[in-house]
């Protein structure tokens, strides 16, 4: 492999089987950083992060959210949210790419601390926002995009080449 970062990245997977061990607080801090150090459209940032580790929040996620059944067995839950109205112009047209972003630089920072992580998708769905807004206490001004469950990983998993060729255009489509 070419480093360690492009290993990071080629071997991240989805982490959905946990050992129910509580993740610390200070890896928590490291994968928020790592969230925050994503680039966003003039670096306005429109973006907040929720970390749950109360295990009865945690519950109630995964009680009511169709597709965040790992939760159960989740150390830690971290909620990267929208905040579209940060200023006039770039938070509302471009919160949801940015916080992608950072919702990806957490996947990779789970990754490479050793932890699981699993995009589950909040936004666009209007029920599941409104589940994560009743659960958390997340403002109507605020959009939860997305709730990623953190944990100790069950096993190791299988990784998946996803490099795809026909994917790839050169010079024209």
């Amino acid at each position: 492999m070419e480093n360690e970062t492009l290993e990071t990245i080629y071997t991240r997977r989805s982490v959905r089987s946990y050992t129910g061990q509580p993740v610390p607080r200070e890896s928590l801090i490291k994968i928020l950083k790592a969230g925050m150090a994503a680039p966003s459209a003039r670096n306005i940032q429109p973006w907040a992060f929720v970390a749950v580790t109360e295990r009865g929040l945690l519950d109630g996620l995964c009680e009511r959210l169709p597709y965040s059944k790992m939760l159960d067995k989740a150390g830690a839950a971290i909620i990267v949210c929208g905040v579209p109205g940060k200023d006039d112009v770039y938070g509302g047209k471009y919160w949801v790419m940015d916080c992608s972003a950072a919702a990806q630089n957490i996947l990779l920072a789970c990754h490479a601390m050793g932890l699981g992580a699993v995009w589950t998708a909040a936004y666009p769905n209007e029920d599941r926002m409104a589940i994560v807004r009743d659960i958390i206490g997340v403002p109507e001004d605020i959009m939860p995009l997305a709730v990623i469950p953190v944990g100790i990983p069950k096993d190791k998993g299988k990784v998946t080449d996803k490099f795809r060729e026909d994917n790839i255009h050169w010079e024209r489509w």
